[in-house]
């Protein structure tokens, strides 16, 4: 039942690395989520959701092993698709390389991780930051690997091994948003 009602969208803009960059932050410091081979529209449309509400600049896609901005991934952020402003870039790894000569910090989601999410040092969270989230399964590619200052374990009490990466994802970033002290624009 459509109400009489008809409206025509086009797709949603998608920028290149420095356009990104170029946009006003949110807030104190720059963030960026960045994913790696999370080709799930569920998944990426929930991570979007999850993205935009801790306030994040923008999330970072390949051209490849990632879904299109589709009417999925649209309808599981819960229309922050509409707010976020979304990147793809050809190579990760160069992106990442590009983002800490630019003076981002980059930290990764890794189950195996040598550190804990919860005794990284504050200072880390209070500074230009990339969040890169892997695949479920496969995780983060070892090119990615290299451009990391830390690799992230979110502590487990109970049975299970892992978190589905958009809880992952929610976890990680509202504790960043969280130690990054009160946000200052």
């Amino acid at each position: 039942n459509d109400q009489g009602v008809a409206l025509e969208v086009g797709s949603l803009p998608e920028y290149g690395l420095h356009e990104l960059l170029g946009l006003n932050p949110r807030g104190k410091y720059r963030r960026i989520v960045a994913l790696d081979r999370v080709e799930d529209p569920q998944n990426v449309g929930s991570i979007v959701r999850v993205t935009e509400a801790a306030g994040i600049d923008g999330l970072l896609l390949t051209r490849r092993r990632a879904p299109p901005l589709s009417p999925s991934v649209a309808r599981a952020s819960a229309g922050a698709l509409e707010w976020l402003p979304v990147s793809r870039v050809s190579n990760l790894g160069n992106a990442l390389k590009l983002l800490k000569e630019k003076g981002f910090w980059v930290i990764g989601a890794d189950p195996s991780g040598e550190e804990s999410l919860f005794e990284l040092p504050d200072r880390f969270f209070r500074a230009n930051l990339v969040v890169v989230m892997g695949a479920e399964g496969p995780g983060l590619r070892m090119g990615v690997h290299r451009h990391l200052d830390h690799r992230l374990r979110i502590p487990l009490s109970g049975r299970v091994s892992s978190l589905n990466v958009a809880a992952a994802a929610a976890l990680l970033l509202f504790e960043a948003q969280r130690r990054a002290g009160p946000k200052s624009a």
